[in-house]
């Protein structure tokens, strides 16, 4: 792949050559934002911000393997969400991972009312089981595409196409269920 232009190419190389100082100043440009991807994921503010620190050790660790094929933000992020995954699936924690971004792409293809509360969306995916959450999360909200999502999930890309097909059934029935009810 071609190598990406950085904006901040030079604290990446001095990163690379052990730095502490530049290895700082990576760590204040990206801390905030790798913490609230963790935090969507384990919505633990504790734990959450536990794995971006991990992260970062392992983005250190292991930034000479950074080639510049994608953007340092987008690696960083691969490594929280990845570290976010794992922790989850050590600990069996829930998964809760929604916001109104995700709100608009279910009402424009689904057709689902428009009074369903952000809550109410995030109650129905907390019941849907890890496997559909999982998926639907790094789809809907991270963008990945299956070949990723396989990767990432260790599973292969055409179960995570099941999987996110279930999943997203599943919570268009709840949901569809949901404004049935409620309308009554």
């Amino acid at each position: 792949m071609k190598p990406t232009k950085q904006i901040h190419q030079n604290i990446i190389d001095l990163c690379k050559e052990n730095n502490a100082k530049a290895q700082m100043q990576l760590y204040n440009l990206y801390s905030q934002a790798m913490f609230l991807i963790s935090y969507r994921y384990v919505k633990d503010k504790c734990l959450a911000e536990d794995i971006m620190q991990e992260s970062f050790i392992k983005a250190f660790k292991n930034i000479k393997s950074y080639k510049n094929e994608v953007p340092v933000g987008a690696w960083l992020k691969r490594i929280v969400i990845n570290h976010s995954i794992d922790q989850l699936k050590k600990n069996k924690l829930e998964l809760v991972a929604i916001n109104e971004e995700v709100t608009t792409k279910i009402d424009d293809d689904w057709k689902v009312e428009t009074d369903i509360s952000v809550d109410g969306i995030v109650n129905k995916i907390n019941a849907l089981k890890e496997k559909y959450r999982l998926v639907l999360s790094l789809y809907l909200l991270e963008g990945y595409d299956h070949a990723e999502i396989s990767q990432i999930l260790n599973i292969t890309e055409n179960t995570s196409r099941t999987h996110l097909l279930r999943g997203k059934k599943l919570l268009k029935e709840q949901l569809k269920n949901t404004s049935y009810a409620e309308g009554y």
